[in-house]
């Protein structure tokens, strides 16, 4: 615990749902859910006018559509949400050395160890100063919270919200923390509430009170002992600059469960190499490939296959989630799948290019076969966000080409919420498609609500388009 609150924890407001709102003027203070739109997906975030109605994160998109049926439901732009994060996290770095992102919309800051702050009055100016820059590079709002610990930190802020900033002085603490829920605390979920609640403890207070020795009876001597120290905001975790990835995953849940098992092993394939992507984006290879498999019956299998050394080659990896698939039962169906890739370190191991023989052939064919089509999409996925992104597909055609039949383009897809631009009317967004037309509202980032216009699915003047900056140059 520190004598002085400089450490701040930043959390942005909705931050999806928001970046939505900025981009698209039309849906400022509107009820806004991003997530997968398909019948399995889930919330991934919800603006705070859609909280209203009771649609959080993490709920199956389907209920959310029950309770907020007038709300707008978009797929996420994860392209877009990078670019405001960094942004972002570039300003926390201008503010101290020691910065620990959390995810794209979170991140700690040690204000002392950049010598921004040493006491109340320059930590509170600090975090005043840095909600104002943001909002004028960004134009979205984030809450900020100071504190000596980062737990505390992180509570202070989360009481902010939404658009606030919270300074729990030293000294302090125990008197803020007692009347709030023990589901405040950090690693205190819903079934340790529960757990807690039916020993007659509900607020962090009643936790101290009860003692260490009474917790760690009650959920064991780890979980005890630091549920005891919480509950008297003590908290001596630093804040680190760098968090070492463990593992880099995909995976797609299905509207359809997945019985070929040809269909099943071509997803497999397409999740190896968005898989291989996004570990050589980050700069890593890995050595231990894993297999997930959630079948019919929502039972979920992992499967692991440890290499001789790391790797970042695409046909390994497919090779080996391939070895790993054969060893499990899809036949009553398969919802989900994902491919892994764990042990990660920063270099390549260049005999695993010599694994197996199958491998160049196996590139081999399939460079041969993309001039026939190419891969077919996600079929429908909708539980990663890359997949809604991409926009899905339709699967496998049924039958092949005759000589002197034409061939029929398919139809192009438009997914509510992506970017697009027309030669006559400029940037828009699809608002909705269906039996053959795609509903697009014209209109940019600080903009007045645009204009409503319809078009066919495959109306050449039409194309898909990057997203438009929130602020600046919205050429």
């Amino acid at each position: 615990m520190r004598a002085a609150p400089t450490i701040l924890h930043l959390d942005m407001d909705a931050f999806y749902a928001s970046v939505e709102q900025a981009s698209k003027p039309s849906l400022r203070g509107k009820a806004v859910i991003v997530g997968g739109l398909g019948p399995r997906g889930v919330v991934a975030t919800a603006s705070y006018e859609a909280r209203r109605f009771g649609v959080h994160s993490a709920m199956p998109m389907g209920q959310a559509r029950r309770l907020c049926p007038n709300g707008a439901f978009l797929i996420p732009r994860f392209t877009l949400y990078r670019q405001v994060s960094d942004i972002v996290m570039a300003m926390l770095r201008e503010l101290s050395p020691l910065v620990e992102p959390l995810s794209l919309d979170e991140a700690f800051v040690d204000l002392e160890a950049g010598g921004v702050a040493f006491d109340s009055d320059s930590a509170r100016a600090t975090g005043e100063r840095l909600r104002a820059d943001i909002r004028a590079a960004t134009g979205l709002s984030g809450s900020v919270g100071l504190a000596g610990s980062k737990m505390l930190a992180k509570v202070a802020s989360e009481e902010a919200k939404p658009a606030g900033l919270l300074l729990i002085e030293p000294g302090t603490e125990r008197e803020l923390l007692a009347p709030m829920s023990v589901r405040t605390l950090p690693g205190v979920g819903p079934a340790t509430g529960e757990h807690l609640r039916r020993a007659g403890i509900t607020t962090v207070g009643e936790l101290a009170e009860a003692g260490e020795d009474e917790l760690v009876r009650m959920v064991g001597r780890a979980h005890g002992a630091g549920l005891y120290r919480m509950a008297l905001g003590l908290d001596d975790r630093p804040v680190v600059a760098e968090r070492d990835a463990k593992s880099v995953s995909v995976e797609d849940t299905f509207d359809v469960d997945l019985h070929d098992r040809v269909r099943i092993r071509g997803e497999v394939q397409r999740l190896s190499d968005r898989c291989v992507q996004r570990l050589r984006g980050s700069g890593h290879s890995g050595r231990t490939i894993v297999l997930k498999v959630r079948r019919y019956d929502f039972s979920t299998l992992t499967r692991s296959e440890t290499l001789r050394g790391p790797t970042d080659d695409p046909a390994v990896v497919r090779e080996a989630a391939a070895r790993l698939l054969e060893a499990v039962d899809t036949t009553g169906g398969v919802r989900l799948l994902g491919v892994g890739v764990t042990g990660l370190a920063d270099y390549t191991q260049e005999d695993l290019f010599a694994q197996s023989s199958a491998a160049e052939a196996e590139a081999k064919a399939e460079h041969e076969e993309s001039g026939a089509g190419g891969e077919s999409g996600a079929g429908g996925a909708v539980g990663g966000a890359e997949a809604e992104e991409a926009g899905g597909g339709t699967g496998p055609s049924e039958g092949a080409e005759r000589p002197g039949e034409a061939q029929q383009a398919p139809e192009r897809r438009w997914t509510a919420g992506s970017d697009v631009r027309h030669v006559l009317y400029g940037p828009g967004w699809v608002q909705g498609s269906g039996v053959g037309r795609v509903t697009v509202r014209f209109e940019r980032p600080g903009s007045e609500p645009g204009r409503v216009r319809t078009f066919r699915v495959d109306d050449p003047e039409l194309e898909p388009s990057d997203p438009l900056p929130l602020v600046g140059d919205l050429s």
